[in-house]
Parts: C-alpha cells; sequence; structure tokens
C-alpha cells in the first residue's frame, strides 16, 4: 500500500512540475483561487474515479453547498435562491477558471442573514412560550422549502426556538418533582426555559463571529470534494494538525467520533477504553444536540459546523462536559461525561477463554487494523492476534471466535497476514488502483496458525480491512461469518497528499492536504466489497438494522463492480458446512432474544421516521413518557444471560496483581460477554464444527477404529 501510495504521488508531482503551480495568472494574495485549482487538479488526475466537471456535477455542487451552510433552512429565503440559482450550471466553469464569484455572493448573503437572525431571535424570546397551543415542527429539514418573506422565516424560527425550550421546561418542571424544594410554577419553568435558550443562541452566534472566510470556503472546497465520494476530503492547516494528533494514538477528549448531521452530530464510534466507553450511556447512532460545559448552559450545536461543535465537546482531561442527546430510540437525556485522555491500549487485540460445560473456546476482540507505519515489526495487529492464538491454545481452546464488530479498519498489510494465520497459503485480496492495474496481495507462508474451527463476528459497522478478512475466509469456507445482513461496505482506499508538495513555489505557507481515494478492494472471488460489504453466513438483527449507517447511506459512495477472480482453493477442513449455517439459522430464527432484538430494531427506525414534533405541552409529555417506557421496557428485557463463562488467559491472570484498572476493565468486558447473545451463538456453531465438520478428526477416529 504504501509503495503505490508513492506511485501516485510521484506521477502527481511529475505531472505538476510540468504544469508549473507557481502562481499562474493569480493575484498574489489569491490563495482561495490556489487551493481551488490545485485540489481540482489533483482530484482530476489521482482519482480513483474522476468525475467529469459539468453541468450534472455543477447543480451537484450547487445544492450541496447550499445544504451545507442552511442544513435547517433558517437564514435563506426563496428570494436568495432565486438569485443564486444564475450559478446552478455554472460552477463546473467557475471551477476550471478558478473564479468563486458563486461563493462570494453565497458567503455575503449568508453573512446578511445571519446578522438579521441575530436582530430576530431576541424579539422572538421577549414573549412566553405558549405550550398549550396544539402545534407541531417537522424537524425533516430535507423536504422543506425555504421561506417566502422574511415574515414566514421569523415562524419558522419562532417554532425553532420553541422546539429548543421545550425540554428544558419539561426537565425543570420536573425538578419539583425529585425535589419539591426546587419546584417551579409553569411561568417560572417556562421564563428560565427560555432564558438557557436565549443565552444558547448567544453562544452560538460567539462561534460564528469566531469563524473567518476562510472557514467558510473550506467548506465550499468539501462540497466540490465530496462530489467524488464521502472518503475524500481536503484537510485545511489546522484540520490536518488535528488529523494527525488523532492518528498518534492519544488525545484528551470524550472518546467517540463524530460526523455532521443537520440535528446535531451523531456518534458513529465509540473509542474503547475511552469516557464514553466507560460510562456506557451513550452508543454508536447517538446524536448530540446542545454541549453545555460542567454545569453552564448548554449551546445549542444544530446547525453549527462539525469543527467548532468538537472544540466545544473535547477539553483537558477532568473537566465535564454536559451532552443534551438524542438517542437512538427517540429519548431525549441529558448525560454528563468526565472527559479524559483517551489512550488507544483498547483498541489491541485482546481475548477471552470461554468455558461451556467441559470446553474451552477462545475469543479475540480486534477494534482496529493497526499498525506502526514506522516500524512494522514494533506491533501490528496481525502479530498481536498470532500472539493471543497461541496463549488461547495453550489454554486448551478447541474452538476461535475472531469479534470485528465495530471494526473500522486500517492496515491492509495486517489483513494479509492475519488471514495467513488460518489457511495454508493463497490470496487474499485484489486491488486495482486509478489505473486499472490489478494487483494481488497473497499469503505466501505455508504455517497455519489456527486450522480448527473459526466463526467471525461482524456487523454495519464492521468496515474495509474488517471486511476484506472476512470475505477471504468466507470466499475459502475457513470461516462461519455471523452478524447483520451486510457489514458496512467501504471498498476504497485512501492516501494523503500534503498539497504543499505540488506546488513549485509557495508563498502561502501550509496549504492543508486532501485525502485522496486512489484505489479500490476486491474479494478473491472477483467482487467488490464496496457497497455491498460482506453479507453474513449466518443473518441475525441488531439494534442498528434498519438505520442508516453504512457506506450506500453516504453521499456519492463509489458504486459497485467486479473484476476477474483469483486463482484460488476453497479450504477442505470442513465437511458439512452447510448443515451447520442452517443449524445456526434455525437457532437465531426460534432465539427469543433475537426476537426481542428486532422488535426493538423495528422500533427504533419508527421512532427516527417520526418528524413531527409536538410543540403542546402536553402532547409532548404524553409522547416522551411513552418513548421512555418503550425504551426502558426494552432495556429491561435486554438483560441476557448467556451462562457461558469468560475469564482472561493465563498469562494476563498474573498481571491483575500488579494493575486493578486492566483486571477491572477485563471484568467488566467478560460480563457484557456473558450477556452477548451472538458470542452464545458462536460457540453453539464452534461446537458444530468442532463435533460433525473436522476432517482431521474424522479421518483419526477411522484410524483409531
Amino acid at each position: 500500500m504504501k509503495r503505490n501510495f508513492v506511485l501516485v504521488l510521484s506521477i502527481l508531482l511529475i505531472a505538476v512540475a510540468s504544469c508549473s503551480f507557481t502562481n499562474r495568472s493569480f493575484e498574489t494574495d489569491d490563495r482561495d483561487k490556489l487551493l481551488l485549482d490545485l485540489i481540482t487538479y489533483v482530484l482530476e488526475r489521482g482519482h480513483y474515479e474522476p468525475r467529469d466537471i459539468d453541468d450534472d456535477f455543477s447543480v451537484s455542487v450547487f445544492e450541496d453547498f447550499i445544504d451545507v451552510i442552511d442544513p435547517t433552512k433558517r437564514y435563506f429565503l426563496e428570494s436568495d435562491l432565486e438569485e443564486f440559482e444564475q450559478y446552478k450550471f455554472q460552477l463546473d466553469d467557475q471551477i476550471k477558471n478558478t473564479e468563486i464569484s458563486f461563493f462570494n455572493l453565497v458567503y455575503e448573503r449568508l453573512m446578511q442573514r445571519m446578522d438579521q437572525i441575530r436582530e430576530m431571535y431576541p424579539e422572538v424570546l421577549e414573549s412566553p412560550f405558549d405550550f398549550s397551543v396544539q402545534e407541531y415542527i417537522d424537524v425533516d429539514y430535507e423536504k422543506q422549502g425555504y421561506a417566502k418573506d422574511r415574515k414566514e422565516l421569523a415562524d419558522r424560527w419562532r417554532k425553532q426556538l420553541k422546539y429548543a425550550t421545550i425540554g428544558t421546561y419539561e426537565s425543570k418542571l420536573n425538578l419539583g418533582a425529585a425535589d419539591p424544594s426546587q419546584a417551579l410554577t409553569p411561568e417560572e419553568a417556562e421564563r428560565e426555559a427560555r432564558e438557557n435558550t436565549r443565552k444558547t443562541m448567544e453562544e452560538y452566534f460567539d462561534f460564528v463571529d469566531d469563524l473567518q472566510r476562510q472557514d467558510w470556503f473550506v467548506q465550499y472546497l468539501n462540497t466540490i470534494v465530496d462530489e467524488f465520494d464521502p472518503h475524500t476530503y481536503y484537510f485545511a492547516p489546522e484540520d490536518k494538525e488535528r488529523f494527525d494528533v488523532s492518528m498518534s494514538g492519544k488525545f484528551e477528549g470524550i472518546g467517540a467520533r463524530l460526523q455532521k448531521q443537520s440535528e446535531g452530530a451523531k456518534i458513529v464510534e465509540i473509542i474503547s477504553g475511552g469516557p464514553v466507553w466507560r460510562d456506557q450511556r451513550l452508543e454508536v447512532g447517538d446524536e448530540i444536540l446542545k454541549v453545555g460545559q460542567d454545569g453552564e448552559p448548554p449551546v445549542n450545536i444544530v446547525g453549527m459546523r462539525l469543527d467548532d461543535a468538537i472544540k466545544l465537546i473535547k477539553g483537558p482531561k477532568g473537566t465535564v462536559v454536559d451532552l443534551t442527546v438524542r438517542k437512538v430510540d427517540g429519548t431525549v437525556e441529558v448525560i454528563s461525561i468526565t472527559r479524559d485522555v483517551v489512550e488507544l491500549e483498547e483498541s489491541f487485540a485482546k481475548s477471552a477463554v470461554i468455558r461451556k460445560e467441559d470446553k474451552k473456546y477462545g475469543l479475540i476482540n480486534l477494534p482496529k487494523f493497526y499498525v506502526d507505519f514506522d516500524d512494522y515489526t514494533e506491533r501490528n495487529a496481525a502479530t498481536d492476534v498470532a500472539r493471543e492464538i497461541e496463549r488461547l491454545k495453550s489454554e486448551g481452546a478447541e474452538g476461535l471466535i475472531l469479534d470485528l464488530r465495530d471494526n473500522g479498519g486500517g492496515s491492509l498489510k495486517t489483513v494479509v497476514d492475519m488471514a495467513g494465520l488460518f489457511i495454508k497459503d493463497g490470496p487474499i485480496v485484489q486491488v486495482r488502483s486509478s489505473a486499472r492495474d490489478k494487483e494481488i496481495y497473497e499469503d505466501k507462508d505455508e504455517r497455519i496458525q489456527w486450522d480448527g474451527p473459526l466463526v467471525i463476528l461482524v456487523n454495519e459497522l464492521s468496515a474495509s480491512a474488517s471486511e476484506i478478512l472476512a470475505a477471504a475466509m468466507q470466499d475459502y469456507r475457513r470461516a462461519v461469518v455471523i452478524g447483520s445482513r451486510q457489514t458496512f461496505g467501504k471498498g476504497t482506499v485512501q492516501n494523503l497528499i500534503p498539497l504543499e508538495n505540488i506546488v513549485r513555489s509557495n508563498e502561502y505557507g501550509d496549504l492543508g492536504a486532501i485525502k485522496l481515494t486512489t484505489q479500490k478492494f476486491y474479494r478473491i472471488n472477483g467482487g467488490s466489497t464496496q457497497l455491498e460489504g460482506v453479507k453474513s453466513d449466518v443473518v441475525v438483527p441488531d439494534r442498528y438494522s434498519y438505520i442508516d449507517l453504512g457506506e450506500r447511506d453516504q453521499q456519492n459512495p463509489l458504486q459497485w463492480d467486479k473484476i476477474s477472480p483469483a486463482s484460488y482453493e476453497p479450504w477442505d477442513g470442513y465437511i458439512d458446512y452447510e448443515t451447520t449455517i442452517s443449524r445456526s439459522t434455525a437457532r437465531m430464527k426460534a432465539h427469543p432474544q433475537i426476537a426481542l432484538i428486532e422488535e426493538n430494531a423495528r422500533w427504533i427506525k419508527e421512532q427516527q421516521d417520526e418528524t413531527q414534533v409536538p410543540l403542546n405541552f402536553a402532547e409532548y409529555q404524553r409522547r416522551e413518557k411513552e418513548n421512555k417506557d418503550k425504551s426502558q421496557y426494552f432495556r429491561s428485557q435486554m438483560v441476557y444471560d448467556s451462562k457461558l463463562d469468560f475469564s482472561s488467559p493465563r498469562y494476563e491472570r498474573e498481571l491483575f496483581t500488579q494493575d486493578s484498572v486492566l483486571r477491572d476493565k477485563r471484568n467488566r468486558w467478560h460480563k457484557d460477554l456473558a450477556r452477548d447473545v451472538y458470542v452464545e451463538e458462536a460457540v453453539n456453531v464452534l461446537q458444530d464444527l468442532k463435533l460433525n465438520n473436522i476432517k482431521k478428526d474424522k479421518l483419526a477416529s477411522r484410524t483409531r477404529g
């Protein structure tokens, strides 16, 4: 992979040198135009599947940029859009000619409208909200048009501010129920809630004031970049620095990765061992709506740039952040998290010994395919998994579960090396570059680290490298894959290219970098993992089964395709592979816990599809109570005990006497595993494979007979 990246970068540098990116026809201070030209050049010549910059591209950039900077349609009017329309089919020409008059017009109009809203919202908040009125707000902003005039816009803001206030109003009334000394009259609660909303708006506009024109221009650049695919991204210098810090393996914050949503910021990954992971109240799919600092009035982050929301959420170790969160089931809670140094030690492989009756099995959890790019021998996922396998073998494990759930991927080399632990030799993955050259990555080591029964657990958040490993083991018929209907579906490779490397003479300083999609993964059977991911052999529902999480739900994903298969021989260790899968599928369909999970998943989808929120307090309160009761019902019913016994391998148990933190982490992990119906079924499958399907055992028994 590193060699391919150098090749791509070298081609770009050679081509650029011949084009002489000094300053061309730009003014000496016209940095924005230089950035636009550089990024367009890299996209057209380096992207795996470059798009034609034509009228269709122009329309997409036009619509997406307006949506990015005004996602809730609370600033622009219909008349603004009519004026912007003159550029709808011209942006392709503007991009090619490095013209930015469209951006300038939209930016200047946005600043004007924001100034008007800054005067408008205090007037709305001067008068009490009447929560007895029967009215609703529709939070599906994508389906709304723009306000026809300022009167209609003012009414939208009135509803939006009322919506922002009603939850706080309910909380303040509820304080009296818990502590009579803090009881407020409805009038007092309404006044205090409205004041909180006013402070939130003031803080929001303080953030807007801190933004410079360049910050908005970066949004425009990334709108253009995003049209190529969802994983190609321009990092401004400050963003590049944060990216480098995040890759270093340590940072201070809450330990969660976020994605921009029109309603706030959605949690898309929880980092093992971090504050959110330890707290256990937040989960992937939850949306953060407001952010407060240790009891201070919260700031509403709806409509705020993700970078600025993250600045509010991150902070020094030991400080507290109060997050107002809409859970995946629709309920709204305030969850306080104490920030900490997020160590990525919990991102490394760890194992557990499973006891069922008189048999032992092993489980290895792998949160990511990590590697030290400066020194592969220092530490990487493949060698760590090999080490854990040996430890489990020494414990007497008769079957192995590799847990890749929530594993977002990582190093390709580690995938190839890890796959080689389970097969004799052969191809693991095919990679095609933007030049359409195909390269096959193979395991050439004939040693097999683990030749026993193997199950791989996946879910919708298993992506990229996880999908390569699961696909290879599935194509070889080496493992039974249990999990979601399909994995994430990210079958592309990105490389980071610093833009300053492309400019012969640069008087502008750090120009940032572009993360560019340059390659695509293909299974050894020829099919891409892009969009389709890996379809589990045994499909089981989870809470995410019906909500939008995968690559197919991203904007502008590359499409699925296939190439010629590699030459490989399926593993011949199992004699009754299909029967094992059939038995597992039947067990899952009949399992009452799986039926409950399916019911919960459908209910969560219904909650997310409900976009009409009542602003009448009685109805709002009734709906909130129904949602919380239903949510509590599922939480109480989800308590499950597989009756399996989990423990750490011997080497780790010896560490517990000196490391109580490690002991506590493992004890909690083992309790979670004991409640995990998917792990329970994985053990059942291992039993079936061991008892009925291993050829060498059959042959051994015949020899003994």
